[in-house]
Order: structure tokens, then C-alpha cells, then sequence
């Protein structure tokens, strides 16, 4: 087996992301799939006012089982921004549905609420492919095709991308 660089562990994650997971809570094969299920449920029951449910898809649920309930936080300076702290807990955005039935439409695939960036300051939303948003005051971000890179993102302090409608 070769070694591991020295910003790499045996896991799936860079050192910085392992460590700050690993600090919340989780752990390789992490799976609780009985709770990611109660989640589904609370949100497929939501309705908001105007009608608007949430999508639930395999995307979403696996990401809640694995990673669900931590509360993260980086421990490094970050690369570009302050790293951010974040709940996994998809329970955080019951209340979006319309914002994210907005976003979903925008970008022609469901989306459902992830968790949230500390102190409520941005929801993190999830699309049926694996890809990770967030929805703060000051727009639509993309932190990567997968819930790994978003983490990294996030933890490491990585600039994401604005979200941005190309003129036609």
C-alpha cells in the first residue's frame, strides 16, 4: 500500500477534513440510516404554506445517514475565507421548501436542505446528483459535486463559486 502524502490520511479526506470529522463524531462506515429515515419522513410531511414539499432522493438520505447530526468544525486557518462550522441536519431548512423548490428549478434538479452553516447563517442544500449548495443573504454558492468536496470546502476555508444565471 503506498504511503500517504504528508496532507493525506488513509481515508478519503485531506488531513485538515479527516481531523475536524473525526473530532465531531465521525468515523469510516459511519451509517445511520434510521435516523436519515425520520428525516425523510419530517420533511416529506412538510408542506409550507403556498404547498411546496420537499424532494427526497438517495442522494440526500445517504449523505443525512453518513454524516448526519455532526457538528463540525475546522481547526486550520483557512486557504481563501475563515473556514465555517456546520450542522448536518436536514431538519434545519423544514421551512425552505419554497426557496429550494426555487433553486432546484433554476438549476433543472431537485433540491433538499442539508444542514446549515453555524448560527443559521446559510442553509446547505443537497441535489439529487450529490452536489452541494449553499443559500446565504448574499446569494447561491457551489461547493462541490459531492457532499467530500463541499466538506472540504467548507472546512478547509476553500472561496466558493457564486451561483450565477449565464445571460441568454
Amino acid at each position: 500500500m503506498p504511503h500517504p502524502g504528508p496532507r493525506h490520511t488513509t481515508t478519503r479526506f485531506p488531513v485538515p477534513v479527516d481531523a475536524a470529522l473525526r473530532a465531531a463524531g465521525w468515523h469510516p462506515g459511519r451509517r445511520d440510516i434510521a435516523q436519515a429515515e425520520i428525516w425523510a419522513d419530517t420533511l416529506r410531511a412538510h408542506r409550507s404554506p403556498a404547498g411546496h414539499q420537499h424532494a427526497i432522493f438517495p442522494a440526500a438520505v445517504e449523505a443525512w445517514a453518513e454524516f448526519g447530526g455532526l457538528h463540525i468544525t475546522g481547526t486550520e486557518p483557512g486557504r481563501h475565507i475563515a473556514p465555517v462550522g456546520l450542522r448536518i441536519d436536514p431538519l434545519r431548512g423544514l421551512h425552505w421548501a419554497r426557496t429550494l423548490s426555487d433553486l432546484g428549478r433554476a438549476l433543472d434538479t431537485p433540491v433538499t436542505p442539508l444542514g446549515e452553516e453555524d448560527h443559521g447563517d446559510a442553509l446547505l442544500a443537497i441535489d439529487a446528483q450529490g452536489r452541494v449548495y449553499s443559500l446565504d443573504h448574499t446569494g447561491d454558492w457551489y461547493l462541490g459535486p459531492t457532499v467530500d468536496a463541499a466538506l472540504a470546502t467548507l472546512i478547509t476555508g476553500t472561496r466558493p463559486g457564486r451561483l450565477s444565471r449565464e445571460p441568454d
